[in-house]
C-alpha cells in the first residue's frame, strides 16, 4: 500500500469515484483509494457531515453509491476557498468585460450548490465594488480578515481592531500603543485594487475609510448598533468624493450624460467612478464627473466613438467650446509656416 494521501485530497478521490459509477463495492473502494475499509467509511461519514447524500447498501458486496437524483452535488470547499471563490465572483460582477450576469448567475448556482454550513457564510459577504479594478483586489489580504469584516457588516456589530500606521515607525517613536479603533463597519469596498472598510468610527465621531491589509480584527465583536445614514445614502459617490480628496460628501461639481458608439465593456475599462450601462452591442450609456465642464467635455472626447450628449446643457456648450479651440489649433498647425531667413 503507498503513502496514504492527505485528507482532503482523498476525499476529492472518493467523490470523484462515486460519481464516476452508480455503485462502489466497500472493498473496491479501499483498493482504488489504497486505504482501509475503515478509513473508507470514515471518510464517507465526513462527506456525509458536509452534506453528501451518500447511501450505503447491503449484501456480499455492500458499499456505498450517491443518492438518485443529485445533479450536482454540495461543491468540497474548505472556509478559505469558498471565500475566495465568493469574493472572485463578486468582483467579476463588476469586472465591465462582458461577464458580469455570467458571474451574477455563477454565484448564485454555486451558493445554492454548497452545504448549508459554507452557504451561511458566504450569505454574509457583500462587497461593494467602487470602482471597477484595474488589478486585482489586494492580494495582501487573507481571506480570514475579509470575513471577519464582512460578517461585522453583515451583522452590523461594533467592530475592534488594530489599525498598522502607514509608514513604519521612526526613530523618535516612543513605543506607545495605539488603542484599538472602535467602529460601526458599514460596507466593504474594493478601490484601486485595494479593499476598504467604510464605517462610522465611534471614538472620532465621524466617517472613515480603513485600509483592509492593516487592519487586524480583535474578537469577540460588540454590541448590535442601528446602521447610520451615510452621507448622501450612496457609498459608490461617498467613496470617491473621499479619495478625490474633498472635505464635503457632494458629488463632482459637474456631472453629465453621454450616449457612447462603443461597447460598454470598452468603455468601463477606462472610467474610474463612471457609471456604464450597456444599450447595445455597440452603444452605451456613460455618466461621468469632473471638476470642469471642459475637462468633463475633454475626457469624454477621448473615446474614439460617435458622442451624443443627454445633458445637462453646460456640457453641450463645452463640446462646443473645446470643438473651436481644436479647430484653431488644427487651423493654426496646417498655416504656412513663415521662411526661414
Amino acid at each position: 500500500m503507498g503513502i496514504m494521501p492527505k485528507t482532503s485530497a482523498r476525499l476529492l478521490s472518493l467523490l470523484s469515484l462515486l460519481q464516476a459509477r452508480r455503485d462502489w463495492p466497500g472493498a473496491l473502494l479501499a483498493e482504488r483509494l489504497e486505504v482501509s475499509p475503515r478509513t473508507v467509511r470514515r471518510d464517507v461519514d465526513r462527506l456525509r457531515e458536509l452534506g453528501y447524500p451518500i447511501v450505503a447498501f447491503k449484501g456480499p458486496d455492500g458499499g456505498y453509491r450517491l443518492d438518485a437524483g443529485t445533479v450536482l452535488p454540495p461543491l468540497l470547499f474548505d472556509d478559505e476557498q469558498a471565500v475566495a471563490l465568493a469574493i472572485a465572483l463578486q468582483v467579476a460582477t463588476t469586472a465591465g468585460a462582458g461577464i458580469e450576469e455570467a458571474a451574477a448567475r455563477a454565484l448564485n448556482t454555486v451558493r445554492q450548490v454548497m452545504p448549508a454550513r459554507l452557504r451561511h457564510r458566504i450569505d454574509t459577504l457583500q462587497v461593494t465594488a467602487v470602482e471597477r479594478p484595474a488589478i486585482r483586489p489586494d492580494p495582501q489580504v487573507g481571506s480570514s480578515v475579509l470575513m471577519t469584516l464582512s460578517a461585522a457588516v453583515h451583522a452590523r456589530e461594533v467592530l475592534r481592531f488594530d489599525y498598522a500606521p502607514a509608514y513604519p515607525p521612526g526613530a523618535d517613536d516612543n513605543g506607545a500603543q495605539t488603542p484599538p479603533r472602535r467602529v460601526q463597519p458599514h460596507h466593504l469596498v474594493t478601490w484601486g485594487g485595494r479593499w476598504y472598510l467604510v464605517a462610522w468610527d465611534l471614538d472620532r465621531e465621524d466617517w472613515r475609510t480603513f485600509r483592509a491589509d492593516r487592519i487586524t480584527p480583535r474578537t469577540p465583536t460588540g454590541p448590535r448598533f442601528t446602521p447610520r445614514e451615510l452621507p448622501g445614502g450612496e457609498v459608490a459617490a461617498f467613496v470617491a468624493s473621499r479619495f478625490r480628496g474633498s472635505d464635503g460628501y457632494g458629488d463632482w461639481p459637474c456631472r453629465g450624460e453621454v450616449i457612447l458608439g462603443l461597447p460598454a465593456a470598452a468603455v468601463s475599462r477606462h472610467t474610474r467612478d463612471g457609471v456604464v450601462e450597456e444599450l447595445g452591442p455597440n452603444r452605451c450609456r456613460l455618466v461621468l464627473g469632473s471638476w470642469s465642464w471642459p475637462g468633463l467635455a475633454a475626457a469624454i472626447g477621448r473615446f474614439d466613438a460617435d458622442i451624443e450628449v443627454v445633458g445637462p446643457a453646460e456640457l453641450k456648450d463645452a463640446f462646443a467650446h473645446l470643438a473651436r479651440r481644436y479647430a484653431n489649433a488644427a487651423t493654426d498647425a496646417s498655416a504656412t509656416p513663415p521662411p526661414i531667413p
